[in-house]
């Protein structure tokens, strides 16, 4: 689970960005890694392009002392772009996206979109 701690789905260049994730449902004992990211993803007619602005992966020691079920909160500043566009040809969108790999092999994943500045919309 992905909880944006902004009022809204829309954020400013330049502003924080908030949010907090959880796994339930898991043993600990089988988390393997833990990915968590801020990154925009373009579509539109040819390829696809994905980047990313913020990535934390955390594994072996550091994820021994962390109780799972309780939200774990992450905080970065926003960039000044790309922002975000919907158009005939491209779109530009933003997303939090969290990823837990087990021991078993299962990768389980996590996004919750937002949009970055005042949303241009194809008319």
């Amino acid at each position: 689970m992905i909880r944006l701690l902004g009022l809204q789905p829309t954020y400013m260049p330049g502003d924080s960005l908030e949010f907090e994730y959880r796994v339930t449902n898991v043993d600990d004992a089988s988390i393997v890694a833990v990915e968590s990211s801020v990154c925009w993803v373009t579509e539109g007619k040819g390829t696809e392009d994905l980047g990313v602005h913020y990535f934390q992966r955390l594994s072996g020691n550091s994820l021994a002392s962390i109780d799972w079920s309780i939200a774990q909160r992450v905080a970065c500043p926003l960039p000044l772009s790309p922002l975000s566009y919907e158009g005939k040809l491209v779109t530009i969108s933003w997303c939090v996206r969290v990823r837990f790999f087990l021991s078993d092999g299962t990768e389980l994943m996590a996004q919750q979109p937002f949009y970055l500045g005042t949303v241009t919309r194809k008319v």
